[in-house]
């Protein structure tokens, strides 16, 4: 029997055998492209003029509130408005679905 990725063979005239060099180079290549996709997968913070880019919500720099600040008071209530109507919409949505599969 000759296993190409076991102990030396007595016949052999190298050390390392081209099995043993294959397994090492896909090693290595399953360790570098782990190493890769951590690293890439990693969320980084912003800093400087790339946080200026960046949402508030997303920087953690500010409140909810610091954006409502500078709308326009016609345009807040207006919002506000459209924020009402929809949660409005989507209750009376869920419940005729709720009332059409479980209340017959």
């Amino acid at each position: 029997m000759n296993e190409g990725a076991g102990p030396e063979n007595p016949g052999s005239t190298s050390s390392l055998q081209a099995g043993d060099i294959l397994y090492f180079t896909r090693v290595t290549l399953f360790i570098t492209l782990l190493c890769m996709g951590y690293t890439l997968s990693r969320p980084t913070p912003a800093k400087g003029k790339e946080q200026d880019l960046l949402l508030p919500a997303t920087t953690g720099a500010g409140s909810p509130e610091q954006g409502w600040a500078s709308l326009p008071p016609w345009q807040r209530k207006a919002s506000e408005k459209a924020v009402e109507r929809y949660a409005g919409v989507q209750e009376k949505k869920w419940r005729r679905w709720n009332e059409a599969m479980f209340e017959r």
